[in-house]
């Protein structure tokens, strides 16, 4: 017997959309909202430990070398449901945040679609810049500089689920994120895994002081951060 649409455990799709990289997908699924890329699940708004992680865990790591007077200015990679963006426009100590998004349908869902709920009041703060284009073009061809470098794109490094984000995760994408950090800069990026072998990407780009914090969790392998140094 076929399965009705309208049960409760049925996610129910709120929007659809073919974008230059594939199909995007925003559904509901009881209170989560979730964001599906071409067929793999990405991100829900269950949890958002590990995205408020990332943002900590860069400000922690400036916060360690010597202050010059001067709020941090953050870049992040990657809109997704927003909580990253959202954690760090609520946090004072930052100044510019800048989001790069490639995904239009995404931009949209925080504008005027259900993820407004979490980034309403981020995007109203007159701190906070979203850029629409793909990161990598954008690191490599923008004039500013920021002090941290927060990416949270695709599933990370060691398990990519949309064409061409691998790139980004390589010496050469790498090379262009210290490209636009300021010396002594924090690059922060989030895994769903754990991977020895991007750290040694991370060294083989340049930084220094490379590191790996788990975000712990009831069963599986846990998220992760990894962080370096742009050298100064």
């Amino acid at each position: 017997m076929p399965i009705p649409y309208d049960i409760p455990d049925a996610p129910e799709v709120l929007d659809r959309r073919e974008g230059p990289y594939g199909e995007v997908v925003l559904r509901r699924h009881g209170e989560l909202l979730q964001i599906i890329a071409n067929g793999c699940f990405l991100m829900d708004t269950s949890d958002g430990r590990s995205e408020r992680l990332l943002i900590d865990a860069a400000l922690a790591a400036l916060n360690s070398r010597p202050g010059n007077g001067r709020s941090p200015e953050l870049l992040i990679g990657g809109l997704g449901v927003g909580f990253s963006l959202a954690h760090a426009a609520a946090d004072p100590r930052w100044g510019r945040v800048t989001v790069v998004e490639r995904e239009r349908a995404v931009i949209d869902w925080h504008l005027d679609g259900p993820l407004a709920a979490v980034s309403g009041p981020a995007l109203a703060d007159l701190r906070t810049k979203i850029v629409e284009t793909d990161l990598l073009d954008y690191v490599n061809e923008t004039s500013d500089t920021f002090d941290a470098v927060c990416l949270d794109i695709d599933n990370g490094p060691g398990w990519t689920v949309t064409e061409g984000n691998e790139s980004l995760y390589s010496t050469a994408g790498l090379a262009g994120c210290a490209r636009v950090l300021r010396p002594g800069g924090v690059l922060a990026v989030w895994s769903a895994r754990p991977s020895a072998e991007f750290e040694g990407t991370m060294r083989n780009a340049g930084f220094q002081q490379v590191r790996t914090e788990e975000i712990p969790v009831a069963r599986g392998v846990p998220d992760v951060v990894h962080l370096a140094v742009r050298p100064g």
